[in-house]
């Protein structure tokens, strides 16, 4: 089969065959959240996304070094280098601690990534816990002659890093049509330019979090944690770079111009970015209420949806999509994902026990095969591998109904590769269990005593109360699934 990864590089444009600084070795950095409040869905599908791609590269045998920070510090409220920090406004808004903050929303991030069945990362660092090697990373920018020191704040100075080398290559912006459109701001008299950004900020007496450093008690500018924390865990040059759409510009432009301007070389070989998702058709957003957590989906307590759906159902859906197309979150898009995930279950429980062919088989597994992997290689194309699945659930289907036949081998060979595709890559998991929707918990306990029984009657192979049970469940339009693990239900 043909193994070559192809990527979309987002600093040209075009997709471009990944090929590793160091041979079977992958670096990695990913933009993590910013911990001062509960994640939401639109920073998951980015996480998500690139929990498929860290899949995908260590399912093809790459040694992989994922780092994803924790931006628990220097996040201002607005790109202008203006505001409250949003971790210091959020405690001081409760009352409580900085690292009160942090500690809330930080486990919150990782019990939802946890559920979503993401791989945690290889290094997981913050940027409080950086702060030495930002203030080193500054000194190192200030020798270079591309920073300087206002009032104890430290900018870094564009105008003059363009002269040098260009400044928004990834974003495709120059620095002419970005000085037009840029006017001058209150409280932007330190800066030499407006198109500057923040390397240190001197705290004001009222600023909870600050740290010593030559210039002032104050804080990093938020740009500079990655730079930090992304060459001190993967070298000067590393091989992918990720994030949101969102990250681009400014955040992503401006890693760059601080790499560059110590190095002179490019950074990362490879930007990738996963794009936004909107729900029921508009931008997500708290101020307007269109806006649902996590949680709020897989408990069913929200004003926006009337049932409750499971994170592998949300996390099917968010993978039908390719991770750079926009999707948007509905009630009857998840309903859809619903029944597909369901269907491929039930397809891998049927291949377990499917009848197998002596000798005869319909089912071309070598060209199946080849198209699973082409789909992936295809940067990372997780819709057209799941159509590929659902192709040969279908022959499943088939085969278990007696009008298609499948040899031995090509049975064996699909267990172990499904199971790779659905396990390993895709990182779905069996549901064991249905979770119950709002205002149903009634009907939801009767279900669950009714399978308690109906698999004491399999064990003491009392088939004719399991098969009533079943079939009795089925007219009222309730699908009843049989895996080794026992039966559950799904409501129709």
């Amino acid at each position: 089969m043909d193994s070559s990864l192809v990527v979309y590089n987002s600093l040209n444009g075009k997709k471009e065959t990944f090929l590793p600084l160091l041979k079977n070795h992958v670096g990695m950095y990913v933009c993590g959240p910013t911990v001062y409040s509960n994640v939401h869905l639109g920073n998951c599908r980015t996480f998500i996304s690139f929990d498929l791609i860290y899949r995908y590269l260590k399912h093809l045998g790459y040694k992989v070094r994922y780092v994803r920070n924790i931006t628990d510090a220097g996040h201002l409220e607005n790109d202008a280098d203006e505001g409250e920090d949003r971790i210091a406004k959020k405690a001081r808004l409760e009352s409580i601690e900085p690292m009160e903050v942090v500690q809330r929303y930080t486990v919150d991030f990782r019990s939802i990534m946890a559920k979503f069945n993401a791989l945690p990362p290889s290094i997981e660092p913050t940027a409080t816990g950086h702060i030495v090697e930002q203030i080193e990373l500054i000194k190192e920018i200030i020798i270079q002659g591309y920073a300087y020191e206002v009032n104890g704040s430290v900018y870094f100075d564009v105008i003059k890093f363009n002269k040098d080398i260009p400044y928004g290559k990834l974003s495709g912006r120059n620095i002419d049509e970005l000085i037009h459109n840029t006017r001058s701001l209150d409280g932007q008299s330190d800066k030499k330019n407006p198109q500057d950004f923040a390397l240190w900020k001197k705290a004001e007496p009222v600023h909870i979090m600050r740290w010593p450093s030559p210039w002032s008690d104050g804080f990093p500018g938020w740009h500079l944690e990655c730079t930090a924390m992304s060459t001190k865990y993967l070298g000067s040059q590393f091989d992918i770079h990720g994030g949101g759409m969102d990250l681009k510009f400014p955040h992503h432009e401006c890693e760059i111009a601080q790499a560059e301007s110590i190095t002179k070389k490019a950074p990362v070989s490879y930007w990738l970015h996963a794009n936004m998702l909107t729900l029921n058709g508009k931008k997500m957003a708290k101020s307007t209420g269109n806006n649902i957590l996590p949680e709020e989906i897989f408990t069913g307590e929200n004003t926006l949806f009337k049932q409750s759906f499971s994170p592998m159902v949300v996390r099917f859906f968010i993978l039908q999509a390719h991770y750079r197309s926009i999707v948007d979150l509905s009630e009857t898009a998840l309903i859809a994902s619903e029944k597909g995930f369901y269907r491929l279950v039930d397809g891998l429980v049927k291949l377990d026990t499917l009848p197998v062919s002596d000798h005869t088989t319909g089912f071309d597994f070598t060209n199946w095969l080849n198209k699973c992997y082409a789909a992936m290689n295809d940067d990372f194309n997780s819709p057209l591998l799941i159509a590929h699945l659902f192709d040969a659930v279908k022959y499943i289907n088939s085969v278990h109904h007696g009008t298609l036949t499948i040899s031995s081998e090509d049975t064996q060979n699909l267990q172990k590769y499904i199971h790779d595709f659905f396990f390993d890559v895709l990182g779905l998991e069996k549901p064991f269990k249905e979770i119950p929707s709002k205002g149903n918990k009634q009907l939801n306990g009767t279900l669950d005593l009714l399978m308690i029984l109906r698999n004491k009657a399999r064990e003491n192979k009392d088939f004719g109360t399991s098969d009533l049970i079943r079939d009795t469940l089925n007219e009222l339009d309730i699908q009843v699934n049989d895996t080794p693990e026992g039966s559950t239900f799904k409501k129709n």
